[in-house]
């Protein structure tokens, strides 16, 4: 192992890695910060409990009260919320990666739109017919579908940025057009159901609905990820130069596309259409870590996290005994963020 000013190599007779020590740094720093927040949140509620004693209640230590009110009722909450914040955090810088643009996310090229579609159909067609433990499945569906009609729509001789992009804004529009007219034309409490899903909750989930099903998405698909991770950097040098340092382009393109699709459809599967986090997230980390995404995915992905628990600890905090949905304020946060980065980029390209 060798060192310099900057970067830490690790050599052997068969690998070798570059790690930034700035990363290093400030990907320690995240994590601690969503261990911190994750601390604090689950202590927040109608019954405040100290940080030392949600510490001693997660390891099983603490009072009876406090262990079930942190192992049962907080604890799943504040474990989703990092896991879909680390998951729409990720795939937006799969894509902002793939497509060169920082306006890009989940959200413009139809998997959130698509993933909306598919819950608000369930509702309306088969809530009286199907179990709600087969929501997540129409959601993941829709995104795939969505993204797939998409991919298939901008195909000419290969697939450019460009039209992704564009007709993934135009496909987006038209699902939550219908989305909308079904919620207007259908039972009230159909449509009560419907806009939960699409403001973005993780109100009520639980360690059997939400967090064991979500959590093989996440453990498997993002070190997956993180192994890809310098195709995305080739990608994001633009498809000349991919294509001369000999990357399979169109190849490479659509499974990343596909890695994102799923993250981002499982997110919203179990957390609803919470926006603008894969807008925000890979923003934010591009400006601690640079460029480089075998730095960008495990700090879009602790990010995300960090961003989503803020979320909702102010929706739960700020107007009790109200619980407002945790996309209400990504929301918030997120469209001065992305018209901040609108304006920055207004002279590009």
């Amino acid at each position: 192992m060798s060192t310099s000013k900057r970067d830490i190599t690790i050599r052997s007779k068969s690998y070798s890695f570059l790690i930034s020590k700035k990363a290093v740094i400030v990907t320690l720093s995240l994590f601690l910060a969503v261990i911190l927040m994750m601390i604090i949140s689950t202590g927040v509620g109608s019954i405040t409990i100290k940080p030392l004693n949600v510490v001693k209640a997660v390891f099983g230590y603490g009072t009876d009260s406090s262990t079930m009110i942190v192992r049962s009722l907080r604890l799943p909450r504040v474990i989703v919320a990092v896991l879909i914040g680390a998951s729409l955090g990720v795939a937006g810088a799969i894509l902002q990666g793939i497509v060169r643009n920082p306006l890009t996310s989940p959200d413009t090229i139809g998997t959130t739109g698509g993933a909306t579609l598919g819950a608000v159909s369930f509702f309306f067609f088969f809530s009286d017919k199907l179990s709600i433990h087969w929501l997540p499945v129409a959601a993941i569906l829709g995104a795939f579908l969505a993204t797939l009609l998409v991919y298939l729509f901008s195909w000419k001789n290969g697939i450019t940025p460009l039209r992704l992009v564009l007709i993934g804004t135009g496909l987006t529009a038209a699902m939550s057009a219908v989305s909308y007219l079904m919620m207007l034309t259908g039972p009230i409490v159909l449509a009560q159901q419907s806009l939960t899903f699409m403001t973005g909750s993780i109100y009520g989930v639980s360690w059997a609905k939400a967090v064991y099903p979500l959590l093989p998405w996440v453990a498997v698909l993002i070190p997956v990820i993180f192994f890809y991770a310098r195709h995305i950097t080739i990608q994001s040098l633009g498809e000349d130069i991919a294509q001369s340092v000999g990357s399979h382009v169109q190849r490479q393109r659509f499974l990343l596309i596909m890695l994102s699709v799923a993250l981002a459809g499982a997110a919203v599967a179990f957390g609803g259409a919470i926006s603008f986090i894969g807008l925000m997230a890979p923003h934010i980390s591009r400006k601690l870590v640079g460029p480089s995404f075998g730095s960008l995915i495990p700090v879009s992905a602790l990010t995300g996290s960090l961003l989503l628990l803020m979320a909702d600890l102010c929706g739960r905090f700020l107007f009790k005994p109200l619980d407002i949905p945790a996309g209400v304020f990504t929301a918030a946060i997120g469209a001065p963020i992305f018209i901040y980065v609108l304006y920055r980029s207004r002279n590009r390209g």
